[in-house]
């Protein structure tokens, strides 16, 4: 018997926007699976402190192709069945070309592009299993504003969320047929929450510049568009990629 509430998987929960896209989950009574890498106390705290019961914890390394799919099957087994999931994790290290050896440059390429992109596909890809059988469900990415606008000291990020958005727009035409829509949004600057360390203040300063509100993004704020493109109501968004950014950055 299905209980009351959807199953949502949602991948690097233990912090940030992925923390509180689970929290937004959990608040409109929903199930969590509350990914993690290597953060199990986060993780656990988290799942403690959400409202509603049947929340879980589970732990990857998304690099791991097989580690993906017994963290996938995992959740669903322990949720009873999967309806969403959402890609939040991935990883940022800067490696500007003309200051990084090509030993580190290719180190940085494979981390970031099997974590962000094909860490992503492959979590999909063992979602997907269990949304059909559900007769259907939602996926949403998180993606970057730097997937459009270059990251220029981390070039290899901005590549794999342009990645992100493409996968995402194919897979919204593959999955329609089956009732999955897939969306996807791109944050600009996000500030931390208490879990991770706080921005340095001339950093902060002109990170908040870029924006004409003087500000960057609030986890809660990502949360809340993830929540709707997840929602009955948002099937027809399928395919869109949603800019959150404030104006920081427009595209044509």
């Amino acid at each position: 018997m299905r209980v009351t509430g959807r199953a949502v998987l949602v991948t690097g929960a233990s912090r940030g926007v992925g923390r509180a896209v689970a929290t937004a989950f959990a608040n409109s009574g929903d199930r969590v699976a509350i990914h993690h890498r290597e953060s199990a106390p986060l993780a656990e705290q988290l799942a403690a402190a959400l409202p509603g019961n049947g929340h879980v914890v589970v732990q990857a390394d998304l690099t791991d192709p097989e580690a993906v799919r017994r963290m996938v099957d995992e959740a669903a087994e322990r949720l009873g069945g999967l309806d969403v999931l959402v890609n939040n994790a991935g990883q940022s290290t800067p490696h500007p070309i003309t200051d990084t050896s090509y030993e580190q440059w290719q180190q940085h390429w494979r981390q970031t592009i099997d974590l962000n992109l094909i860490g992503a596909a492959n979590v999909t890809w063992c979602a997907v299993t269990h949304l059909r059988a559900r007769g259907g469900g939602r996926i949403v990415n998180v993606s970057s504003r730097g997937a459009f606008r270059g990251e220029p000291n981390h070039p290899a990020y901005g590549a794999s969320k342009a990645g992100l958005n493409s996968m995402g727009q194919s897979l919204a035409v593959a999955l329609a047929p089956y009732g999955i829509a897939v969306a996807t949004v791109a944050p600009g600057f996000v500030e931390p929450d208490l879990t991770n360390e706080h921005i340095k203040v001339p950093r902060d300063e002109a990170m908040r510049a870029q924006s004409p509100f003087n500000r960057v993004a609030r986890p809660e704020e990502i949360a809340a568009a993830v929540h709707w493109l997840a929602s009955p109501e948002a099937e027809w968004a399928s395919g869109t990629v949603l800019d959150l950014n404030g104006a920081s950055y427009l595209r044509t």
